[in-house]
């Protein structure tokens, strides 16, 4: 595994050699098919140009500089010098642990980015990798830490994922919105008894195990067919538009409805047995609850 960062976990005594390598692909947050702007008269790649309109012309690099808006146009001045002395001179390469945490107890709202930490190539210096590996398994613990990589610093937390360590940086808190409007909106509305069990079977009917292979972009695939149709010469079909359903006012039907679709999905060759069973089965459910 390719690594761009390399370094050592270190919390007490103990200091474990590991790797740092991305998670994801570096496109991984866009669509994999990248695209140029051209002239469409002649099909020329188009350039940006850095421009003052002040002065009407074009500037050279050394001629910019970083500008922090204080009051609109009105600016302070930020040299890289500046930004350079703010950076943290920290070259242990050591991802230091504060503490150790139930898993549960961090949101993954707070997560950023994932990378995987590989353990050294020396048999000998795996072992500590294995033995926090599985105490963290274990325990279903994670570790938060911090580390420098290229002058800046970052919070993170250490959690294992399957038979590796898996490293997550961590937005600051500052850099995540409270969701206290949401919660005020919510917290004086009652649902019934009828329409919270018709929600559980809904949840109930579309109950499976997780499975990553269906994490599969209809979008990049279309795009993929459409830019090999334009590259073999193809006409390109106009698709034709999807009707929309009329939505369901009542909630209690649309779960009805929910729950139907679901079950149908879910079982087609089974859909009269189930459809026979559905009320009786139902009501003793409910009751096996209470």
């Amino acid at each position: 595994m390719r690594t761009i960062w390399n370094g050592s976990i270190s919390f007490g005594l103990v200091n474990i050699p590991v790797g740092m390598a991305l998670a994801t692909k570096p496109a991984a947050r866009q669509s994999d098919v990248s695209f140029r702007m051209l002239h469409r008269e002649c099909g020329t790649p188009i350039k940006n140009k850095r421009w003052c309109p002040q002065h009407d012309r074009e500037v050279s690099n050394d001629e910019i500089v970083k500008g922090w808006e204080v009051a609109k146009g009105q600016f302070v001045f930020v040299e890289d010098s500046d930004l350079e002395a703010l950076e943290t001179a920290d070259d242990s390469r050591t991802i230091a642990i504060t503490r150790f945490v139930e898993l549960e107890q961090v949101d993954p709202i707070y997560f950023d980015r994932t990378y995987f930490l590989a353990p050294a190539e020396a048999a000998a210096q795996r072992r500590p990798y294995v033995l926090l590996l599985e105490a963290m398994k274990e325990t279903n613990t994670a570790a938060v830490g911090k580390f420098v990589r290229q002058g800046a610093e970052h919070f993170c937390l250490i959690r294992a994922k399957g038979n590796a360590l898996a490293l997550e940086t961590l937005f600051l808190a500052e850099d995540v919105r409270s969701a206290a409007e949401i919660e005020e909106a919510v917290e004086e509305i009652e649902v019934k008894d009828t329409e919270l069990e018709l929600a559980r079977q809904v949840i109930s009917s579309l109950a499976a195990d997780f499975d990553e292979s269906e994490l599969v972009s209809d979008y990049r695939r279309d795009l993929k067919a459409l830019l090999e149709a334009k590259l073999a010469g193809e006409e390109i079909a106009a698709p034709e538009p999807v009707a929309e359903t009329a939505p369901v006012v009542d909630l209690m039907e649309a779960l009805k409805a929910s729950v139907a679709e679901a079950q149908g999905k879910k079982a087609p060759k089974a859909a009269k047995k189930t459809k026979a069973a559905s009320s009786g089965g139902s009501r003793r459910k409910v009751a096996a609850r209470k």
